[in-house]
């Protein structure tokens, strides 16, 4: 933006003061006590006390073209060509107070909110203990949780983790006992976790046994449900225990919910009693405490 037409200080004259018509200068030049208007400068001259008054107006002249910056000095290349540099009439520019650094939140999670897993299709949570995370980078569908990280599976092919649970909505048949799905899935669940994966690889050398464990009936955030457990021994490594735990949903068409567990034996493995702790901690959403219900009765399997 152009300064407005006006009478400024000369960049050539600094003791006179010249006319800008708000595009260029005019060879109109005035002392700047001068009426105003775009009149040509009177002659030189005068008595005494005149010449001290212009001598003072041009120091003034002179300081105020310093400050605004508008005194421009020709080139010295020697050709003489005048600079038409406009006048500035832009105020100096003014320093605040620095403004205040945002600070960073150092806030963390409340210690009184439990950890748990969300599964909002079968309406129930999982309490998240210590040593187990939620999945990240897991191949497997359905996992809730698995513990933390992973090692070079015993076969010599692929990765491993010592513990991981499954949470599904069973819709293949037609069967609701929780007793008979149970029983009917344990063998898949030995058979997909230390047998053979997708790939047809034998990340344990394949399954030489399997022992019984564990059977019966077990309330389940205060559904009847029904569990059966596994010892599988592997060709390789220390093999491990699988667990499938079957009970009806609290939501929707109450369609039978399974829950797998698969822990790795050995001291490198999850405690075992985190089973049982995971299964007493299954709750229906939005109810923390839920212990009784229909099941409430049914004590563990021994």
């Amino acid at each position: 933006m152009t300064p407005p037409p006006g009478w400024y200080p000369d960049p050539h004259a600094p003791h006179l003061q010249r006319w800008w018509d708000g595009t260029a200068w005019t060879e109109h030049r005035r002392a700047p006590e001068a009426p105003t208007g775009p009149v040509p400068p009177p002659p030189g001259g005068g008595t005494g006390r005149a010449k001290a008054v212009a001598l003072i107006a041009a120091g003034a002249v002179l300081v105020a073209a310093i400050v605004t910056g508008a005194v421009v000095l020709s080139g010295d290349d020697g050709d003489g060509a005048e600079t038409r540099t406009a006048p500035t009439s832009t105020p100096p520019a003014t320093t605040g107070p620095p403004e205040p650094t945002p600070e960073t939140s150092t806030s963390e999670p409340s210690a009184d909110d439990p950890a748990v897993v969300e599964d909002q299709l079968n309406g129930v949570t999982f309490p998240l203990l210590d040593g187990w995370v939620r999945p990240q980078h897991v191949a497997q569908d359905d996992v809730v949780m698995t513990t933390d990280g992973t090692y070079d599976c015993p076969g010599g092919v692929g990765l491993c983790r010592h513990g991981l649970v499954f949470s599904r909505t069973v819709t293949a048949n037609e069967e609701k006992s929780p007793e008979a799905l149970a029983k009917a899935d344990i063998k898949d669940a030995a058979d997909e976790a230390y047998d053979r994966d997708k790939l047809g690889r034998e990340l344990y050398g394949g399954i030489e046994s399997h022992q019984l464990v564990r059977s019966g009936p077990i309330a389940v955030a205060g559904r009847a449900g029904y569990l059966v457990r596994w010892r599988v021994r592997t060709a390789e490594g220390p093999g491990g225990y699988v667990q499938s735990l079957v009970f009806p949903s609290s939501v929707g068409t109450e369609s039978p919910v399974l829950v797998r567990y698969v822990f790795d034996a050995g001291e490198d493995g999850p405690p075992l009693a985190d089973m049982d702790r995971i299964t007493k901690g299954i709750r229906p959403f939005g109810d923390a405490d839920t212990g009784g219900g229909v099941g409430s009765s049914i004590g563990p399997p021994d």
